[in-house]
């Protein structure tokens, strides 16, 4: 295993980890809770970059963006708390914290998704994964999920759910729904509407490395550390899935 997937794996446990702290012990909620933890595992993320990658960029949601960035060789793509609202809800377990990093000749090159309160992080391997409690599971023989968001669904949710002969399944957080899809608790995870690079970086690299098909809903490619961070569409399935939901997704622009 690479040293920097290593890294990306620890620095997302240890954001979760400090995260979890927070959540039980701060005695906040809601937007305090999630400003508190926000700011404190971005503030964790930053300082072990700059311990252990010093040269690397980092290109974070919680910070100004530094656009010596984009003649860097490799930029780690973070967001602290993906999810923050459902972070600073209590009970919910669909929230992440993402660590990826880019590379100038190769893109991706690593990434770690942590789901802090089911107490898994899901490094960018080949490794199968084991069904996680916290989210149920599909059944055999059940139809397909396709994961969207619970505050601003596609309008063409259940076009594409419809395509593939499934339903749709409303989650917080793109990194919790990237993951559901991993585990195959669902068949895909459709966005539009918006995203930023720091919100779909790490998830991305993770389905890649388990061998998910990943790209926009036009059926392009994604496209990271660009100066505009603006990536508003994501497709993440199966493999055998790309074709049915391209075909409806590609005519939503």
């Amino acid at each position: 295993m690479s040293a920097d997937r290593v890294l990306a794996g620890d620095l997302a446990t240890a954001a979760g980890e400090l995260l979890m702290d927070i959540r039980a012990t701060s005695g906040l909620s809601g937007k305090e809770l999630g400003k508190a933890g926000d700011l404190r595992s971005n503030e964790l993320l930053l300082a072990r970059l700059a311990a252990e990658r010093p040269d690397d960029a980092v290109l974070s949601e919680e910070s100004a963006d530094d656009k010596s960035r984009l003649t860097a060789p490799r930029v780690w793509i973070v967001d602290p708390v993906d999810g923050t609202r459902e972070y600073g809800t209590g009970g919910h377990t669909d929230w992440a914290v993402h660590v990826a990093l880019w590379s100038a000749t190769d893109g991706l090159i690593a990434g770690a998704v942590a789901l802090p309160a089911l107490g898994v992080t899901y490094l960018d391997d080949p490794d199968p994964v084991a069904p996680t409690e916290g989210l149920a599971a599909t059944p055999a023989g059940d139809r397909p999920r396709v994961v969207v968001s619970a505050s601003r669904p596609p309008a063409f949710s259940q076009a594409v759910a419809d395509a593939i002969g499934g339903e749709v399944l409303q989650m917080g957080s793109a990194g919790a729904k990237a993951m559901a899809v991993v585990r195959g608790e669902a068949a895909a995870y459709v966005h539009a509407g918006g995203q930023y690079e720091w919100d779909s970086a790490a998830p991305v690299a993770v389905a890649q490395g388990k061998g998910l098909w990943c790209g926009r809903t036009n059926g392009s490619d994604l496209v990271y550390n660009r100066d505009d961070t603006y990536l508003p569409d994501l497709v993440i399935c199966r493999p055998e899935l790309r074709d049915a939901v391209i075909a409806v997704t590609s005519t939503h622009e």
